[in-house]
């Protein structure tokens, strides 16, 4: 009862941000010196209005008009210190990250929040300019790995509202170890071809909510990393990309596994895949528990439902081994569309702990207009209603 409260909660939140930004003090950047010509260096005047409204013992509210900013370099708001606990940065404008990709480099992060407690992002465009990037690394040069453009870590509270995010050189939002998150409107966009250029990334995290967005980028639309806990995500659009994906998992041996996780009302669009689950051939602590997969759209999807328990890339720290993440208790309701593939629904769980409580209900996927096929290999569970493929399990 109380997840399906969320997307209300949510609006009567956005309600309380509109009214409660009316009576906060504004600190417009361009106060400080930012310049809207997308060419002069705007990372101080961005700064300096972070810490006049973290300083504020009111609600504060930073204010970005519309224009292209460039911000030049890697960029922390750090709320540590923070006697603020409700600033609003309100985006009519574009932030625009360097040209040349060797400027944010190895830096990790673009735009980064640590440690801040009760922060809205609403509106506006952040233009990370990957693709020069993403040219050097499909040409097989020697290349930094680049920067995610927006990241929340060790934070709490937190809204992104109507954001979007162009042309990540990584990342386009990660969220690490946050908790009390709601993303509502979002878009991302990056080519199809762009290398690890997810949409949304959350490990370490609970509570976090993601509503009525859309997904075009070069690898998942959304990845759920180890430690995720209570992450809802309804009315979401994905493609081009590799779907949403709890995973992969098992890369460390002492790892924080993932539990309640509804994905409700979901499209996928020549994806690679649709809902899957990826873990590491490799002994580890880490488990994936009480999954929701429901109503969900496939138009010609290599992989519409997989859990891969076997994935090691390259052949690389795990050859000979078996997955020791324990996946159990995940549903699959109401699933229809086509697959691009013979196999529409393909479970191959770990042997040494195999999955248990797969639930299909009412899938039904077609491959070229004609039946498709299911393949399970350690994994047990039950299916209702009209199931096509045949249930393997």
């Amino acid at each position: 009862m109380a997840n399906a409260m969320r997307p209300t909660l949510f609006l009567a939140l956005l309600f309380f941000l509109s009214f409660n930004s009316s009576l906060a003090v504004t600190y417009n950047v361009i106060t400080y010196g930012a310049k809207a010509d997308g060419v002069s260096d705007s990372t101080s005047a961005f700064n300096a209005a972070w810490i006049a409204a973290c300083g504020s013992t009111e609600a504060a509210t930073i204010n970005i008009p519309s224009g292209r900013f460039l911000v030049g370099s890697n960029m922390v708001f750090n709320g540590g210190s923070c006697k603020s606990s409700d600033i609003t940065i309100t985006i009519k404008g574009t932030l625009v990250a360097p040209g040349d990709y060797n400027v944010l480099g190895n830096a990790g992060n673009w735009l980064s929040f640590e440690y801040v407690n009760g922060v809205s992002i609403v509106g506006g465009v952040l233009d990370g300019q990957g693709s020069p990037l993403w040219g050097c690394k499909t040409s097989g040069k020697s290349c930094p790995s680049g920067a995610t453009t927006l990241t929340f870590t060790n934070s709490k509270n937190v809204v992104v509202n109507g954001l979007t995010s162009l042309n990540s050189q990584l990342y386009h939002i990660v969220f690490n170890g946050c908790q009390n998150v709601t993303m509502q409107g979002i878009r991302l966009r990056a080519a199809g071809t762009s290398p690890n250029t997810d949409g949304i990334h959350v490990q370490f995290s609970t509570d976090v909510t993601i509503l009525n967005s859309r997904v075009g980028t070069g690898d998942d639309c959304v990845s759920i990393g180890p430690g995720t806990q209570n992450l809802w995500i309804e009315n979401i659009a994905c493609g081009p990309g590799h779907g949403i994906s709890i995973g992969s998992l098992g890369k460390s041996a002492n790892e924080t596994g993932v539990q309640n996780v509804t994905v409700k009302r979901a499209t996928f669009s020549g994806t690679q895949n649709g809902f899957r689950i990826k873990s590491w051939a490799r002994l580890s602590t880490g488990f994936a528990w009480n999954i929701l997969f429901q109503h969900g759209i496939m138009n010609n999807v290599q992989n519409p439902i997989v859990i891969d328990q076997n994935y090691c890339p390259n052949n690389q720290d795990c050859p000979g081994q078996v997955s020791g993440i324990q996946v159990s208790d995940v549903t699959y309701n109401n699933v229809s569309g086509s697959s691009a593939t013979k196999v529409a629904v393909k479970f191959d769980c770990s042997s040494k702990y195999p999955c248990t409580g797969i639930t299909l209900e009412n899938v039904q996927l077609t491959y070229k207009n004609q039946g498709a096929e299911a393949s399970c290999a350690n994994a047990a569970g039950t299916a209702s209603g009209l199931v096509q493929p045949s249930s393997c399990l």
